[in-house]
């Protein structure tokens, strides 16, 4: 576990989805996070308050976290002086980016003559086995997206707690750097290698027995030139009962790549389906989340509405609005799955 409390790092950072990794430790850790790290250029905040790394330190914070994100996943010379800044006063780092700090000789130089820690969290398990495909026992949901970051991660969160408000066992499954930081556990999935990405969730999620589900997050999209690779892996290797599908309707193209348009949410959603059908051949959608922050609450209401009508689905926004009717579609599948089956 990485310790807490954290300070949490926004640097010069310009672009609200890339501080993704910040903003989900601000909003599900709370708690955990005594202050904000950004320079005067960058116009965002996680409304904690602004700190340098001393009052971090001095705040009682235990742990950097470089909670910011870019394509390529690299660090730059700024962020490398920023790291250094925060092993010299006194806390440890950590960071969920592709390029490792304990690659960076000076942090690793610096962390042990101080005798704190990097905390590298896209770091795989070193066992993980190829997939196989076999069906196995238990209840999972994987949510899957139009593209990149629009709120995978925050709705799978929201059902587990949704069903856990009901008094049934869930577990969040995390697959990205944010996730795994707010869980304390996880596979990165992106950084798994290809042949092993299935056959990683098939170990991070196994077969269970005692009716509860595993709510795994989705990452990428089917639809996403640079990202498709793992979300069909991912697919493959939760083997999902229920898929919910979640989209930015603010989205004009998809991340990173101008011009390139984004899927009809009913082409996506069929070919999420048939893709998952290969290892899971019964498998439904059972709900859309729209990521709705940068709509007023009525206007959100009514695309909700009008998604819900076009696809016959429910759609809400899992944070405005909760996930309520989501969960009961999941729950009325789950009945008419053990229906069937006893019939036979």
């Amino acid at each position: 576990m990485i310790p807490a409390p954290y300070l949490l790092y926004l640097g010069h950072s310009t672009d609200f989805i890339g501080i993704k990794t910040s903003r989900g430790l601000a909003t599900f850790r709370q708690h955990d996070c005594v202050g904000e790290f950004r320079y005067d250029d960058c116009p965002l905040t996680l409304n904690l308050p602004r700190l340098t790394m001393a009052e971090g330190a001095a705040a009682g914070a235990r742990t950097l976290v470089l909670g910011i994100a870019n394509s390529g996943g690299s660090m730059g010379a700024d962020l490398i002086a920023d790291a250094i800044e925060g092993l010299e006063a006194g806390m440890n780092v950590a960071s969920g980016l592709h390029q490792r700090l304990r690659d960076v000789p000076r942090l690793v130089a610096l962390a042990e003559s101080k005798g704190l820690r990097l905390f590298d969290v896209r770091d795989p398990p070193a066992d993980l086995k190829v997939g196989n495909g076999y069906a196995r026992a238990g209840h999972r949901l994987l949510t899957v997206g139009t593209d990149c970051s629009v709120g995978k991660m925050y709705a799978t969160i929201a059902l587990a707690e949704g069903l856990r408000a009901r008094g049934i066992t869930a577990d969040f499954r995390a697959t990205g750097q944010t996730g795994i930081l707010i869980a304390g556990a996880g596979v990165p999935i992106d950084a798994v290698v290809a042949d092993f990405i299935s056959g990683g969730i098939e170990q991070f999620a196994p077969a269970r027995e005692d009716d509860g589900w595993d709510l795994i997050e989705g990452q990428g999209s089917l639809f996403h030139p640079s990202f498709a690779g793992v979300s069909t892996g991912l697919l493959h290797g939760a083997q999902p009962e229920a898929i919910v599908m979640c989209h930015d309707p603010s989205r004009e193209h998809m991340r990173g790549i101008p011009g390139r348009k984004l899927p009809g949410l009913k082409e996506c959603l069929e070919a999420n389906l048939q893709v998952a059908r290969l290892t899971s051949p019964a498998v439904r959608a059972v709900g859309i989340c729209l990521n709705t922050s940068g709509l007023a609450s009525e206007q959100a209401l009514d695309l909700c509405r009008i998604t819900e009508a076009a696809l016959g689905l429910p759609c809400t926004d899992p944070i405005a609005f909760g996930v309520d009717a989501i969960i009961d579609e999941l729950l009325c599948l789950e009945a008419s799955a053990r229906s069937t089956t006893a019939s036979y």
